[in-house]
């Protein structure tokens, strides 16, 4: 593919010294230099803080890839696509053709792609014969493959510096934990030590740490916190190795021996309590059986008709009902009356009531 050579870009855009550099370091690419674009996209996600570029910018540029059909990226040529505005905004998500402007100029800005703006400023493409392009107007990725060394570079980078942040904040959680934890542990067991001097100083450490903090904020955080978690400790470890030997000296002391002459031998005591056991409780039943009420035994009681056969005289007597009553009236009140008693317990006529 031949291409223009035109480097100046089109209308009031200002030509810069920065945009001369884009397009040297594109031009002294060896041609055997080969990059695989999305691995160049990756490298430059990684690195964006370092490059300075914004997600929405690498969106434009991954768009600006799709457009190349290759998957690899050869030096030594320019590498122009040339998409209009609006197929560029729907392979950028949908991106509004002022944004998408600008985040053009910022990749021209930084130096991933340059411009290559045709004599009236469109983007297109000029066919041969043989329908091989012959110039091509648009933008150039040939800086990609340029710089895709210091791409990988500075992703490399950025994930180590990105490890050693995660690393120092983990090393101040631990540490301001350590120090809390040994700070109340020496207040509860009275360590000689100036505590509120420990605590006031860890006050002004336990500030909130910025979400946006650098490698060298954090380091000196944890580096202080580490200092003055190292002068606790060691003041508790002092305090440990004085009251251990304080309580080596009192497992020193003599051993206390009972000092009763001749004491009950063990088979003796053994032997009493089983006789105690076995005698006491005999007298229990016997308490039991006296206060036991006698709830087994019948109570005795006779019938009716058996009572009114006894009296053989009073067998004709054709009120039972009205004799029943009476009968028991009599034996609540006492002893019978003289009127009320019949006249036929002594004689040999019916019995009949007077």
């Amino acid at each position: 593919m031949q291409t223009s050579q035109s480097t100046t870009p089109y209308g009031r855009r200002p030509y810069s010294l920065a945009l001369m550099e884009t397009q040297i370091v594109a031009q002294s690419c060896p041609a055997e230099t080969i990059a695989h674009k999305w691995h160049v996209l990756d490298d430059i996600r990684k690195a964006k803080d370092a490059i300075g570029v914004s997600d929405r910018t690498i969106a434009v540029l991954n768009a600006l890839l799709s457009f190349h059909q290759e998957t690899t990226l050869t030096g030594g040529e320019p590498i122009v696509v040339f998409p209009s505005n609006k197929s560029l905004a729907q392979r950028a998500n949908g991106m509004a053709e002022n944004s998408l402007r600008r985040h053009l100029s910022a990749l021209v800005f930084l130096g991933l792609i340059f411009r290559r703006d045709s004599p009236n400023g469109k983007r297109y493409a000029r066919r041969g014969e043989g329908g091989e392009i012959e110039e091509a107007f648009g933008f150039d990725l040939s800086p990609l493959v340029a710089r895709a060394v210091e791409f990988k570079r500075l992703a490399t980078e950025a994930i180590a510096a990105e490890r050693q942040l995660h690393a120092l904040r983990d090393r101040i959680t631990i540490s301001r934990r350590d120090i809390d934890k040994m700070i109340a542990t020496g207040i509860y067991e009275e360590a000689p030590a100036d505590w509120r001097a420990f605590s006031e100083a860890f006050e002004g450490l336990n500030r909130r740490v910025p979400r946006k903090a650098t490698l060298e904020m954090l380091k000196r955080l944890a580096d202080a916190l580490d200092r003055l978690a190292e002068e606790i400790r060691r003041g508790l470890e002092t305090h440990v190795r004085a009251t251990k030997m304080s309580g080596n000296a009192t497992q020193n002391e003599g051993h206390i021996q009972n000092s009763t002459q001749n004491p009950i031998p063990e088979s003796e005591l053994t032997l009493s309590r089983k006789t105690r056991a076995t005698t006491e409780p005999l007298s229990e039943p016997q308490v039991q059986t006296e206060t036991k009420p006698q709830q087994d035994r019948p109570q005795r009681s006779f019938p009716l008709p058996m009572v009114l056969d006894a009296c053989r005289h009073c067998r004709a007597c054709t009120q039972r009902d009205q004799l029943l009553e009476r009968f028991h009236g009599h034996r609540r009140l006492g002893a019978p009356l003289a009127r009320d008693q019949p006249k036929c317990l002594g004689g040999g006529h019916r019995g009949v009531w007077s």
